[in-house]
């Protein structure tokens, strides 16, 4: 039984102004089901931390760069950096 005159939305009768989607409509409908599909998809996602909701990944810790040079050899009198003739 198809009500292709129909509303898509129809008022409220609680005395507000809001409407609702009339499911009588096939487009109402479509509507409905399409809010339940992502509601019920976006609660999962909540309920398992996936998705937008996945926590951050955890932050690497801080490695300092290989030091690439030798260390300055030490002279007779023992300074640094004054090497052996």
């Amino acid at each position: 039984m198809h009500h292709d005159d129909e509303p898509v939305f129809k008022r409220s009768k609680w005395g507000t102004n809001r409407y609702y989607y009339n499911p009588r409509n096939p487009v109402g409908l479509a509507l409905i089901v399409i809010t339940l599909l992502f509601v019920g998809t976006m609660m999962i996602l909540m309920a398992n931390r996936a998705g937008p909701f996945a926590a951050p990944p955890a932050p690497k810790t801080w490695t300092p760069p290989a030091y690439e040079q030798p260390w300055p050899s030490l002279s007779p009198s023992g300074t640094p950096g004054v090497g052996a003739p």
